[in-house]
């Protein structure tokens, strides 16, 4: 049986620890991964993988994931894929965004929002859901 029912998750962060969290929260899942270290090369990696999910930090060098969201949802080869940002703007300014702040800003709005540090827990749920999601 090869890789038909494995889902593709696209892990965009320049933190490897980070990456290294999602990864490991989401690895009992049987999903794919693919890994970028900014918005630019998430923007590339999401248009050719075609990832299931996208989970993207949004402070990074060269393009932050607000910019990349906006990006992916402009063009119709990415624009339904589902998107979970995940942010330690709240810990490190203690402004917090909301999915709603985040449209009201870009005109888009990213499918989850999640704080860091995350709950392991609360990302394979926020994954799960959006698969399920795309699946009815």
């Amino acid at each position: 049986m090869g890789d038909v029912g494995k889902k593709k998750v696209l892990i965009v962060d320049e933190d490897p620890d980070v990456r290294a969290f999602v990864q490991a929260a989401l690895e009992d899942e049987g999903y794919e991964f693919v890994i970028a270290t900014d918005g630019n090369v998430a923007i590339a990696k999401a248009t050719s993988e075609k990832p299931d999910v996208v989970i993207m930090d949004v402070q990074m060098p060269n393009r932050d994931g607000l910019s990349a969201l906006y990006h992916l949802r402009q063009e119709p080869e990415t624009k339904s894929i589902p998107v979970i940002l995940l942010t330690g703007v709240a810990e490190t300014t203690g402004v917090r965004f909301t999915a709603e702040s985040v449209e009201e800003f870009m005109g888009e709005r990213p499918d989850v929002f999640i704080d860091k540090p995350a709950e392991p827990e609360e990302l394979r749920n926020a994954v799960r859901d959006l698969l399920a999601r795309g699946e009815s």
